[in-house]
């Protein structure tokens, strides 16, 4: 992977132009080369940003202030930069009866900042944590005596997580002492510098801090890896299958066998945190699926695969195939093979395809692609485990389909059952998470957080449901989101509606928008508006409002009278 260096990001902020978000930067120590390196890296990722760099130390008075600079400047995120040297000082400042609550002190602060910026603006935050460094006061024993610096630093930075898990679902973290321990201290910190400039990162370490934060930038503004598609000899095993025999290949403890056994152990866990794995193979498709099925040191299993495509046609069209079958867009795909000539053919046929170039010793190849960060996450749901088995039976659905004479029959024997309910807390995080995800089947594209999904539910000028779909293969979960807010005293306007496109022509939008209507006339509204904004991704939908009923009034605007409104027929049951 090419390093890319603080100059070059330098080069490219220049080249800032027409920012599709903004970011406030504060810190209480020197933030301008970390700004800059923000915009460059921004422009590399192509999701510009306006970077507003705060005053110098001058979180308390910027974020306690509803006048104040950063909120007439309505960011869209606030990066809060609290160094790791000013909280050595106040540890040190503080008499030492009082450290063991430094810590609680400290996130009180913090939480009180938080606060401050959630009453003042809708911007989301992200947090820096505090990297550690050698205690060299008490050594070793610093880890277990809380009057110790090192000792409070752990402790802040896991009660900050606890909180935010638990308190704050709009305070992102950005894992800063993640990148020291990447590069060595001696690579992200200088003591002079500090001492000079009040710089608590090293110039060549800006562009990994900048990285990590626009990889949660660009996460929450939806660009999020989906689907590793991975080539299997030589890539999941040492050997090739087909020659070597399933004793013959390297897995588990037999020559690189322990670095492929790690990788299947990263991807395993990968598929465990909702992302789905796919096999592309120029290999006969029941030798492929052999080691999977009885090698006894395979993590990997075939049920751990949405897809599997193992053939001799060229990897590019096999790709397409899998593209086809999960129905997600192409630059959600990660594609790994040991291969140079099949990473360079992916990459030139299909370049919206991450393809990274795979390093030649197999024991390497872990820890490179770790390093990569190409799939950050920004929330989690008990739904993202179960992603997977919902593919899979999406395979059985389609199998089953073809069995049928018409697809009303094969709807019908469906047996499919649906409940459609307003939000409530335990499916905030699928919710916020639908919303940042969901590119296809989405009306306006609107992002959301799950502080923002607990906002729009407590707030009565808001009209929300979810649906979930169930039929006799498996669940499919909560499939759809309609958010609806207050326009006028005869109108509700649909902010946001989108879909899993998993569920598409199944009477899912009908049944959907029958019960939007019924809820518009029950809250006393007679009118239901609706906007379509368009996106590179979301054609599939522009005619969506009028094929569903509603009268155009303008451009992308639609219109209908509720009372007017004639059901949609389906085979689902509502429950």
């Amino acid at each position: 992977m090419e390093t890319i260096r603080y100059k070059d990001l330098k080069r490219l902020a220049k080249q800032l132009d027409a920012p599709k978000q903004k970011l406030a930067l504060l810190g209480d120590c020197a933030t301008q080369q970390l700004a800059e390196a923000i915009r460059g890296e921004s422009v590399l990722r192509a999701h510009p940003l306006d970077v507003l760099d705060a005053d110098y130390d001058q979180m308390e008075a910027q974020l306690l202030d509803p006048n104040s600079e950063v909120y007439r400047f309505a960011p869209d995120y606030i990066l809060l930069f609290a160094s790791a040297e000013k909280l050595k000082k106040r540890f040190y400042d503080t008499v030492p009866a009082e450290r063991a609550d430094f810590a609680e002190r400290e996130l009180e602060r913090f939480c009180g900042l938080w606060q401050a910026i959630q009453s003042h603006c809708k911007a989301r935050i992200l947090m820096f944590d505090f990297p550690e460094e050698p205690d060299a006061v008490f050594g070793s024993y610093a880890l277990r005596t809380p009057v110790s610096f090192a000792y409070q630093v752990r402790k802040l930075n896991f009660r900050m997580s606890e909180v935010m898990a638990a308190d704050y679902p709009a305070v992102y973290p950005i894992a800063l002492g993640a990148v020291q321990t990447m590069l060595g201290r001696e690579a992200f910190f200088e003591d002079r510098t500090w001492y000079l400039a009040k710089m608590a990162v090293r110039t060549d370490a800006l562009p990994a801090v900048a990285a990590r934060i626009l990889d949660t930038v660009t996460a929450l503004a939806g660009k999020v890896k989906k689907c590793i598609v991975t080539d299997l000899d030589n890539t999941l095993w040492g050997g090739v299958i087909g020659d070597d025999g399933i004793d013959g290949i390297q897995l588990g403890e037999l020559g690189d066998g322990p670095a492929f056994a790690a990788l299947q152990h990263w991807l395993l866990e990968l598929k465990r945190r909702g992302l789905l794995l796919a096999v592309c193979s120029k290999n006969n498709d029941d030798t492929a699926r052999e080691p999977f099925e009885k090698h006894p040191e395979s993590v990997l299993r075939l049920e751990d695969f949405a897809a599997f495509v193992a053939n001799w046609e060229n990897k590019a069209q096999n790709i397409r195939q899998i593209r086809q079958t999960l129905n997600i867009g192409m630059d959600s795909f990660v594609f790994l093979d040991d291969n140079p000539f099949e990473r360079n053919l992916v990459r030139e046929m299909i370049p919206e395809v991450t393809v990274p170039e795979l390093p030649e010793d197999p024991s390497a190849v872990p820890a490179f692609l770790e390093s990569l960060h190409l799939f950050e996450a920004v929330s989690f749901s008990e739904e993202d485990a179960a992603r997977t088995a919902q593919y899979q039976a999406e395979a059985g659905r389609a199998a089953a389909q073809a069995k049928f004479a018409s697809y009303d029959e094969y709807l019908q024997a469906l047996d499919m059952q649906g409940e459609i309910k307003p939000f409530d807390s335990f499916h905030f995080p699928r919710i916020a998470q639908l919303t940042q995800r969901s590119n296809q089947f989405n009306l306006r594209t609107v992002r959301y957080s799950e502080a923002d999904i607990a906002a729009i539910a407590a707030d009565p000028d808001y009209l929300t449901r979810y649906m979930t779909l169930s039929d006799r293969y498996g669940e499919h979960g909560l499939i759809s989101v309609v958010i609806c807010r207050k326009q006028d005293e005869q109108t509700l306007f649909i902010d946001t509606w989108l879909m899993s496109c998993r569920v598409l022509r199944r009477g899912v939008e009908g049944c959907l928008f029958d019960a939007i209507v019924q809820m518009t006339l029950d809250a006393g509204f007679r009118y239901l508006a609706a906007e379509y904004l368009p996106t590179a991704k979301n054609k599939m939908v522009a005619d969506f409002y009028s094929e569903i009923g509603m009268e155009k009034t303008g451009a992308g605007t639609y219109l209908l009278d509720c009372t007017k409104h004639r059901k949609h027929e389906h085979f689902i049951t509502v429950n």
